[in-house]
């Protein structure tokens, strides 16, 4: 559904974000995007497809996955499923980078991968019940699980490639930020390559290397995205819907749609008034 920069935004009282998979009800997508928070994903029922930099892991119950600051992935939920999610800003480890630019964190042994499974559900329990004092008691686990990731899942090494691409992300951020602001206008790539000092050739070359996709991609999936959005939870016409996130026309929009989807968006609208009944 978006492939972007995506900004993380903390829970409020707390310093980071904890919430259920928006996909819960299935029939859901989320196409590449990166940003620069550690992203951890638990499936408590059913299954999820996840990807990381095209490589695929499916998720069953009580499994979970360590998205890195500035990995590219991307979510698979054709099911039903309930997954909690918890977003950690990436200057919780600034005092654990060993003077790195990044931090990256491993698979981890089992042991210590039922004890941080463990340490997520209960975060979220107590999060949820918000008993009085809750708040104490989801930080404190919250820093038990920081203490686990560094100590037992933390990686040693990146290799200069991983480094490469995580400085490139991070300019990149910069574009499709400016990207998102901005979709609905009619904005070349040539503007948006001068605007930030890059040449129409280099900024096209970095959607390709970093982010595997196109320039036209990107900005169509962005389009997608936010129409997706505003169809799911309105019952306007889908013309109407379409020119206002940056479609020419319905039909434009449809053949979008389809492509990502696989389905017209009337189909899918459908489908999500049924499911929602």
């Amino acid at each position: 559904m978006d492939f972007r920069y995506e900004l993380v935004m903390p829970n409020e009282g707390l310093p980071f974000r904890l919430f259920i998979f928006e996909g819960r009800e299935g029939n859901y997508k989320v196409t590449k995007h990166w940003h620069q928070s550690v992203e951890l994903f638990l499936v408590l029922k059913g299954a999820i497809g996840f990807y990381i930099n095209s490589r695929y892991f499916p998720l069953g119950e009580q499994e979970f996955i360590i998205v890195n600051s500035n990995e590219i992935h991307s979510i698979d939920s054709p099911d039903p499923n309930e997954t909690i999610v918890l977003q950690i800003p990436a200057e919780a480890f600034a005092d654990y980078q060993q003077n790195a630019p990044y931090i990256s964190f491993g698979r981890g042994k089992e042991p210590a991968r039922r004890s941080l499974a463990k340490l997520m559900q209960e975060m979220y329990k107590t999060y949820e019940e918000k008993e009085y004092g809750y708040l104490f008691k989801v930080k404190g686990l919250f820093y038990q699980l920081l203490y686990l990731l560094v100590t037992e899942f933390k990686e040693e090494k990146l290799d200069e490639e991983s480094i490469r691409q995580k400085r490139q992300l991070d300019r990149l951020s910069q574009v499709t930020a400016y990207m998102e602001a901005h979709y609905q206008e009619d904005i070349r790539l040539e503007e948006v390559a001068g605007r930030f000092g890059f040449s129409p050739t280099y900024l096209s070359r970095m959607f390709q290397k970093y982010a595997h996709v196109n320039y036209r991609t990107y900005l169509l999936d962005l389009r997608v995205q936010y129409a997706v959005r505003e169809m799911a939870n309105s019952d306007r016409d889908m013309g109407d819907i379409a020119m206002d996130h940056g479609f020419p026309d319905g039909r434009s929009f449809a053949k979008a749609f389809k492509k990502r989807y696989g389905c017209l968006p009337s189909v899918y609208r459908k489908n999500l008034q049924l499911s929602q009944e």
